[in-house]
């Protein structure tokens, strides 16, 4: 790590402090989760002039209509998939720059990211040997086709709002797996998909707004 980065590294450690606490305060009670978003650099990841606002506990822009999730968010839907178990072979689909899957791997070994947008998929990769975490494994794909040659996955995680769960995804999601997405339209919300010996249970949890899952690579 160059000594700018590790002073960046270093002056960044107050303010997601700060965050975490506003996590804390916002109802996130597993410690592991916490830990995992306080291990990341978020103004890594953000364009370089927004980094001021790094740690703000809002979604920002990353270019190409695409955001970075906010931490509050990001915090949820990890604790949600992780209640009572580990997450074991993680797939994420829409990995934008990688923040949300640098998160997952302090939480698991197996991480895989698909990213439908080539130039944000490279920033991913840089990002992540910026931050020397080589444990995510990033594939420039359509995500509503998962990523077959790596499933069955024990946790499948979306970073956009699908029109309708995609069966591709249900058919990768490993027995006892859990799969949280974004769904709908104008209106979204989060949907927990379970993989039960008698089939799929579905529960319907917070409103949220996530940018569309698109299909296609670009």
């Amino acid at each position: 790590m160059s000594r700018a980065l590790a002073g960046q590294w270093m002056a960044s450690a107050r303010t997601r402090a700060r965050m975490i606490e506003r996590l804390r305060e916002k109802g996130i009670r597993d410690e592991r989760v916490l830990d995992a978003l306080a291990a990341v650099p978020r103004h890594i990841f953000v364009e370089e002039a927004l980094a001021s606002r790094a740690y703000e506990d809002t979604a920002l822009p990353l270019g190409f209509a695409q955001t970075i999730s906010q931490p509050y968010i990001v915090a949820r839907m990890i604790e949600v998939l992780r209640s009572g178990r580990e997450l074991g072979r993680t797939l994420e689909v829409g990995a934008g720059c990688g923040y949300q899957a640098a998160v997952l791997a302090q939480l698991t070994d197996e991480v895989y990211a698909v990213e439908r947008i080539g130039p944000l998929l490279a920033k991913a990769k840089a990002n992540m040997r910026t931050i020397q975490q080589f444990k995510v494994r990033l594939k420039h794909a359509d995500g509503q086709w998962g990523l077959p040659e790596a499933a069955p996955f024990d946790t499948i995680i979306l970073a956009a709002a699908a029109a309708h769960v995609p069966q591709a995804l249900l058919q990768q999601l490993a027995l006892g797996g859990r799969m949280l997405m974004p769904l709908g339209a104008a209106e979204q919300h989060l949907l927990l998909v379970e993989r039960r010996a008698e089939g799929f249970v579905e529960t319907r949890l917070d409103g949220v707004r996530f940018v569309p899952l698109l299909s296609g690579v670009e």
